[in-house]
């Protein structure tokens, strides 16, 4: 009856929020979704900063300029600055969390059929971008050091594909895989780069979670040891993992020709990411909150991460393989002899989720991998999630002998 556009005539949705609707079952231990922990909320911080937002009211109800508030985003400038990265107002564009940049990225670049880049296993609201926007997805392996850039090379060498418009990677503590792309593969994939004039699209949402291990440079900041990379990278960084969601503040940090035009395509979306929430982060930076409070938040999800990989060796033993990550919040995991799509149904009925890994894959599936997230439960309910996830994989494991048995 109706005649909606090709990509949304059957459109599927998340496979991540299709979960949602077990969370709240009573007694339910999620190791699920990528929430931050609640209870780590800096809930006065941000009351004492919307408080202070609001003695300025019309900043807060009125619209805003499209590219963000002046004064968030000269908070924002010092704030990349601290981390490495230097760059001017006309490049960095204010967005409603940093999904809309991608979204934005995609409407200035990708026309239908065009061919992007993504590493695999994938964040999968990368992936449902991507569909949408008919694009061709070709996928890059990873393994424990990130992005696979050799393999990249050879593909990107062997010109079987169509020249790519950009490639999308998580390269600091991944979603979902945890792993951290080396030094050396950065620098790489900034020459190929620039070889062949792709944008490296850097989603850094979690950067700020490290609780082990030395910092590593982002993309973006080695572009300046890459002759001609910088024009080549997009940045994007949010508060979502490191104060709330709910803010639904991101950003993005582009060359000034790509942001332009990413601010002429935003108009059409939404006009402004919200001026309240935008002068609330304004009060929030101003005062320092953000630095006094990472680094409880990285111990914490350090400690959490921790009790999660010991109850997993304790419980699976060689059953279970998987890389234990630095920082951010997230564990991936290969266990053998069970598919993980049947292990989550043994699952919900022992009341503990996860994720599992054919929602990050766009071709190739991996049946045996899972993500776990360790940041939203307890330490007490890591483990206790773990020991009711190994009841599930015993009573599979049964259920599955005795299918090929008869």
């Amino acid at each position: 009856m109706y005649q909606f556009t090709t990509p949304f005539q059957n459109p599927s949705g998340s496979p991540i929020r299709e979960l949602f609707k077990y969370v709240n079952l009573p007694g339910m231990i999620s190791f699920a979704g990528g929430y931050p922990a609640s209870d780590l909320f800096d809930t006065q911080g941000l009351e004492a900063a919307a408080a202070r937002a609001y003695q300025t009211p019309t900043r807060c109800l009125q619209y805003g300029p499209t590219d963000g508030l002046p004064e968030l985003k000269r908070e924002l400038l010092a704030l990349m600055g601290r981390r490495g990265i230097a760059c001017s107002n006309d490049e960095l564009v204010i967005t409603t969390g940093s999904q809309q940049g991608l979204d934005l990225l995609l409407r200035i670049f990708v026309a239908t059929g065009d061919t992007v880049l993504t590493e695999q296993p994938a964040y999968p609201a990368t992936l449902q971008a991507f569909n949408l926007a008919q694009a061709r997805i070709v996928t890059v392996p990873v393994d424990d050091a990130g992005l696979d850039v050799a393999e990249l090379s050879k593909l990107l060498d062997s010109g079987v594909m169509d020249a790519p418009k950009l490639l999308y990677t998580v390269p600091t503590f991944a979603n979902p895989t945890g792993a951290t792309l080396s030094r050396e593969r950065r620098v790489a994939l900034l020459e190929l780069a620039v070889k062949y004039k792709f944008v490296i699209v850097e989603d850094d949402p979690y950067g700020d979670l490290r609780f082990a291990g030395e910092r590593m440079p982002s993309i973006f900041e080695l572009a300046a040891d890459v002759e001609g990379s910088r024009g080549w990278v997009v940045h994007f960084s949010s508060l979502s993992k490191i104060v709330a969601p709910g803010l639904r503040v991101g950003w993005m940090v582009a060359p000034a020709e790509i942001a332009r035009r990413c601010v002429v395509a935003k108009q059409t979306v939404d006009l402004c990411t919200t001026p309240w929430t935008q002068a609330t982060a304004v009060e929030y930076l101003v005062d320092g909150a953000l630095e006094r409070h990472l680094p409880r938040i990285a111990s914490k999800y350090g400690v959490k991460s921790q009790a999660l990989c010991s109850e997993l060796r304790l419980q699976f033993g060689d059953a279970i393989d998987f890389h234990e990550p630095e920082g951010g919040m997230f564990v991936w995991a290969r266990i053998g002899g069970i598919d993980a799509a049947t292990l989550l149904t043994c699952a919900i009925e022992n009341k503990v989720m996860f994720v599992p890994g054919k929602a990050f894959f766009s071709d190739k599936v991996d049946p045996f991998a899972l993500r776990l997230s360790f940041a939203a439960p307890g330490v007490d309910d890591i483990k206790e999630g773990v020991r009711r996830l190994k009841r599930a994989y015993d009573e599979a494991r049964s259920v599955h002998e005795l299918t090929v048995q008869s």
